[in-house]
């Protein structure tokens, strides 16, 4: 990164992740070496926040688990009350390859918010069964509130914007699925851009991954009731620097 270059954050959530955070930690600090590192420990029980502090990063303790929504709220609002206009959403696991971000983060020059989709025609991953359905049939409706083709709407891993920064300051959701389609319907309604750009999934670092076949027919009616709930919400406004 260059002196003039934006300040970035990035953000990392995590719950009981001591075997990976590390790892991750260290390889977003190589990708992004004039960028500033925050986990956010979400009531973990075990070393997450000591693992994570050891390799470098800034640790903002949760008192107890509030969930990916509630850990990113935290982190958008220590962007802007730390002057930071760009914020990037990365997982504990190991799954997001961070060398991605500096790609995602040129895309913000024209889009306010960029995705690194799963489902865009790179790598191997997929899902199966009811959860796939459910994942394209919210796609496509999310692709007509935003107004532009989305293959993966629930991914977690995002660049955001000053303008989108500022919007989830003050407005992002914590309940269940709000970090990823709640928050798209909020982003776009309020009048923010959003663009995806394809990625490759890495295989977990460690631990098992957090959805079941098992639990797919739940999944399915929560993400249809997240979306609901998000399009009864006021629309949100993005206030305009002067």
């Amino acid at each position: 990164m260059s002196p003039t270059d934006p300040p970035i954050l990035v953000v990392i959530p995590a719950l009981n992740e001591e075997e990976s955070v590390a790892h991750v930690v260290r390889d977003v600090r190589k990708a992004i070496s004039g960028g500033r590192v925050l986990v956010i420990d979400d009531g973990s029980t075990d070393r997450t926040g000591e693992r994570a502090q050891a390799a470098g990063a800034d640790v903002l303790t949760l008192p107890y688990n509030l969930g990916v929504g509630g850990a990113m709220r935290a982190g958008y609002r220590f962007a802007r009350d730390n002057g930071f206009d760009i914020v990037v959403q990365v997982d504990a696991d190991g799954q997001h390859d961070p060398m991605v971000i500096r790609e995602l983060v040129a895309g913000l020059g024209s889009t306010d918010l960029m995705i690194g989709a799963r489902f865009a025609g790179v790598g191997a991953y997929g899902v199966r069964g009811p959860r796939r359905w459910a994942m394209r049939v919210l796609a496509a409706v999310m692709s007509r509130v935003a107004r532009t083709p989305l293959t993966d709407v629930t991914s977690g891993f995002k660049a955001a914007g000053p303008r989108a920064v500022r919007l989830f300051a003050d407005d992002f959701p914590a309940e269940y699925l709000g970090d990823t389609i709640e928050a798209l319907v909020i982003a776009a309604r309020a009048g923010l851009v959003i663009r995806q750009f394809p990625v490759e999934m890495r295989e977990r670092q460690a631990g098992v991954p957090s959805h079941h076949p098992v639990k797919a027919a739940v999944y399915l009616t929560r993400a249809c009731a997240a979306f609901g709930l998000a399009m009864m919400r006021p629309r949100a406004r993005v206030e305009v620097q002067s």
